[in-house]
């Protein structure tokens, strides 16, 4: 899979203006899910003290006054901000949405709650309805910095660029802060403005409060930039800068895993993995373990890898689209899962559903060229890959796949081009050393 795009998803939820708390509901006649224990270094200090106290006084709150909606919303907005501290997506996102529909049921104009539905489905993968909250939002409040946001990281999911572009320059306008500077630095990116990008970034983690979870994932997001551009040096300072500001930070210890195996370090970034996985949950963790374990001639524990992101990935799945609390989309992602456990079938099945979801994206697109690229479907993934390369990015990985699509299909001067552009863009990308059909890097003439 493609971890940028799968780790900039929490990056387009950045900042949201939450209460800095994890709740429950303390209702007698409607009780919901209690918060949990945070684990290893999350439950470590200050905030996770501040959040158990937040979460108490708005229970006392809720006791006394069981109609108090705004003490339902932030509660609501809380478990958003815990369920992107902790990767619990499936757990505190169907709390948050709970408490959401409760408000808007008694008020459905409810600009806040609007937003804060808006920023769950969008957390959900469910770009559609996301769109169809902001767009109400906005007609109630269209001078409203934040969501200008959420329409942008919407069309932007859904491929419609140009409005992303005007929805960020509207968001600018109104609030330059973190999320607006941070949406510019990804519509840049996939613009091919890669210094641009780093440069808004850079105005992302200068505009946040240093160790605060929103300031730290720019400041990753930074270092990944960096280290899709070749500078390992400015990539590995933005990481320990991160865990010094924010120990433990496991998005931070995944990038250094990634240094580390780009100097082959396997059994470093194997530890590094781990330890990231053991504080949140996510599956890109396994993802990337997976293909660590190959590299560093562990199979069945690489085949058990591949495994488990299949089944985390499938328990939390959503197919249902009018079932918006019911769990998030994940076809992208297990597109690529089942690339990796070899079943081809399997991939292009979840490959095509999420291309009829959102068939606009690049990222989407690419998906389906590379699935058919693995199946020999060389034609259809020339197709795919033309409409994944429309905006100019610059993005390594996509520019050696589209080399490659090209060698297969006879066009060997634009494949090589391709291939080339690759290692210019990142002298230190390599192919996946796990498949002997890719084709080497073309070296610069």
């Amino acid at each position: 899979m493609s971890l940028p795009r799968r780790i900039l998803y929490a990056l387009l939820l950045v900042g949201f203006a939450v209460s800095v708390a994890a709740v429950l509901l303390a209702r007698k006649e409607v009780p919901v899910p209690q918060l949990k224990e945070r684990r290893g270094a999350l439950a470590i200090g200050g905030e996770w003290l501040n959040t158990k106290q937040a979460v108490a006084g708005l229970q006392e709150r809720l006791r006394r006054n069981p109609d108090d909606h705004e003490s339902r919303l932030q509660l609501a907005q809380a478990y958003v901000q815990e369920s992107r501290v902790t990767g619990d997506h499936t757990y505190y996102d169907a709390a948050a949405l709970k408490l959401v529909d409760e408000v808007l049921r008694r008020r459905p104009d409810d600009f806040e709650a609007l937003c804060t539905k808006a920023v769950i489905s969008l957390s959900q993968h469910h770009f559609g309805q996301g769109l169809t909250l902001a767009e109400h939002a906005a007609e109630l409040n269209p001078y409203n910095g934040f969501v200008q946001g959420l329409l942008c990281d919407a069309h932007l999911e859904l491929g419609h660029y140009p409005a992303a572009i005007k929805a960020a320059d509207r968001m600018n306008e109104l609030r330059p802060d973190l999320r607006a500077y941070s949406r510019v630095s990804y519509l840049r990116e996939i613009h091919g403005d890669v210094g641009g990008a780093r440069e808004a970034m850079d105005l992302a983690v200068r505009a946040g409060v240093p160790g605060l979870e929103q300031t730290e994932w720019c400041r990753v997001m930074l270092g990944r930039l960096y280290e899709d551009s070749g500078d390992l040096t400015r990539a590995t300072a933005a990481y320990r800068q991160a865990l010094q500001t924010r120990p433990g930070y496991a998005y931070a210890q995944a990038g250094m895993a990634r240094v580390a195996r780009t100097r082959g370090d396997y059994n470093t970034a194997i530890r590094l993995l781990k330890q990231a996985r053991a504080q949140v949950r996510d599956f890109a963790f396994d993802d990337e373990l997976t293909d660590l374990y190959r590299l560093n001639d562990q199979p069945t524990q690489a085949d058990a890898s591949a495994r488990n992101v299949i089944k985390q990935l499938q328990a939390h799945a959503n197919t249902n689209d009018e079932e918006d609390g019911q769990g998030h989309y994940t076809d992208r992602e297990l597109a690529y899962a089942y690339l990796k456990a070899g079943d081809l079938d399997q991939a292009l099945t979840h490959a095509q559903t999420e291309y009829e979801r959102r068939p606009a994206n690049i990222d989407v697109c690419e998906t389906m060229a590379w699935v058919h690229y693995k199946r020999g479907d060389y034609a259809e993934a020339r197709k795919y890959m033309t409409q994944a390369l429309r905006t100019n990015c610059r993005n390594p990985q996509l520019l050696y796949r589209a080399g490659c699509i090209a060698l297969r299909n006879g066009e060997v001067a634009r494949g090589e081009s391709w291939l080339r552009q690759a290692r210019e863009q990142n002298p230190n990308f390599r192919p996946d050393p796990t498949d002997p059909t890719l084709p080497p890097l073309v070296a610069r003439r």
